[in-house]
C-alpha cells in the first residue's frame, strides 16, 4: 500500500519510513526539517518507492499533495514535542499540534485515506493514580502539549464520524534507540549516552529513584506498521513495555554498554517530572497482535552502538 508518514525525517518517523519500505510499501514522507534530519532518511532517498516534501503540515500545499498521492493510511508524527515550550508558548504549540493535525486531517480526507494512525504521548494521562497506566485510563492533561495531543484524538474522532476516516491512537511511552537526538527536547537515553560517550559528565535529577517505561524504537515502529492494517480501528493503545526503570539504573545500563564508569552527578528535580510513570500495553497485545520484542539492555546496547558509529 502506499502510506504518507508526517515528520518522516524525525526519529520515530524515519525508522517507521525505513521498516515500511522494508515491507514492500511505497512511502511519501512530510517534513519542515526543523527538527528532523534529511541524513536520517539516508538509505531511502533516491529509491523508486520514496518520495520526501519538505513541508510543513499547516501549508495548504498538503492537501494538494495528498490529492495527487493518494495515500492509503497516513502516519502523523509531525508534531511540537517540547512540555516546556508548550507551557511557555501554549499559542505555538497549539499551533503545530492543533492545527496540524486538523490540516492532516482535512488532507487525508481530501487524498482518499481509509484510515490514520496518529502518534499521542504518555502526557495524556497527567498524573495517573495507577501504574501501569491502563490503555482507559481517563486524560488528565498537566501542559498544553498534553491538551493538544488530547485534542488530537478529539479531531480523530470528529473526521471519523464525519467523512468514514478509520484511525488507531497509540500512546508512546519512553521511546529511545539509534537516530534520537540529544539536543533540544531530548530524551534521557540520548543525553546519557552522548553524554558517556563524550565524557561528558553526565547528571541525574533528584536521587534517582524517579522512574519511567522505556520502550524501543523498532517496537514502536511495529505498533504503527501494525495498526496501518485493519486492526484497532476507533481505538486508543498504549505502546510500552509496562516496566518502570529507575534514572539511576538506566545510568548504570547505558554506562555499561558504552564501557564508561557509571558516575554521574546529581542535581536538584526538576518542577514537575512525575515520580513515577509505565503504561499497561496488554490492551496492543489483544487489539494490535502487538508486543515489546526488545528487552532494555539490548535496546540500550544498539543505541550506543549506532551513536558511537556516529562519531567515526
Amino acid at each position: 500500500m502506499r502510506v504518507l508518514v508526517t515528520g518522516g525525517a524525525g526519529f520515530i518517523g524515519s525508522n517507521l519510513v525505513d521498516r515500511l519500505l522494508a515491507d514492500g510499501h511505497e512511502v511519501v514522507a512530510v517534513d519542515d526539517l526543523s527538527s528532523g534530519d534529511r541524513d536520517n532518511l539516508t538509505g531511502a532517498l533516491g529509491g523508486d518507492r520514496f518520495r520526501l516534501h519538505v513541508l510543513d503540515v499547516r501549508d495548504p500545499a498538503l492537501a494538494e499533495l495528498t490529492a495527487e498521492a493518494r495515500p492509503e493510511v497516513v502516519c502523523h508524527l509531525a508534531a511540537q514535542i517540547s512540555v516546556r515550550r508548550s507551557v511557555a508558548d501554549p499559542v505555538h504549540d497549539a499551533m503545530v499540534n492543533v492545527v496540524g493535525t486538523a490540516s492532516v486531517l482535512a488532507a487525508a480526507h481530501a487524498g482518499g485515506a481509509r484510515k490514520v494512525v496518529f502518534a499521542s504521548s504518555v502526557a495524556v494521562y497527567g498524573r495517573p493514580g495507577t501504574i501501569p497506566v491502563p490503555g482507559d485510563a481517563p486524560a488528565d492533561p498537566r501542559s498544553p502539549y498534553a491538551a493538544s495531543k488530547l485534542s488530537g484524538e478529539t479531531y480523530l474522532a470528529t473526521f471519523r464520524a464525519l467523512h468514514g476516516i478509520e484511525y488507531t491512537t497509540l500512546v508512546l511511552s519512553n521511546v529511545y534507540g539509534p537516530r534520537q537526538s540529544p539536543e533540544g527536547e531530548a530524551g534521557v537515553v540520548a543525553i546519557f549516552t552522548d553524554g558517556l560517550l563524550s565524557g561528558v559528565p553526565t547528571v541525574v535529577h533528584g536521587d534517582g529513584t524517579q522512574t519511567r517505561d522505556y520502550v524501543y524504537v523498532d517496537d514502536v515502529v511495529d505498533g504503527f506498521v501494525r495498526a496501518c492494517g485493519q486492526a484497532g480501528d476507533g481505538r486508543r493503545f498504549n505502546l510500552g513495555t509496562g516496566i518502570q526503570t529507575t534514572d539511576r539504573r538506566l545510568h548504570a545500563l547505558i554506562a555499561d554498554a558504552a564501557g564508561r564508569p557509571d558516575k554521574p552527578g546529581f542535581a536538584p528535580p526538576r518542577q514537575g517530572d512525575l515520580p513515577a510513570m509505565a503504561v499497561d500495553p496488554v490492551p496492543a497485545y489483544d487489539g494490535l497482535g502487538w508486543e515489546p520484542r526488545t528487552d532494555l539492555a539490548t535496546g540500550l546496547k544498539n543505541t550506543v552502538e549506532w551513536a558511537r558509529s556516529r562519531r567515526g
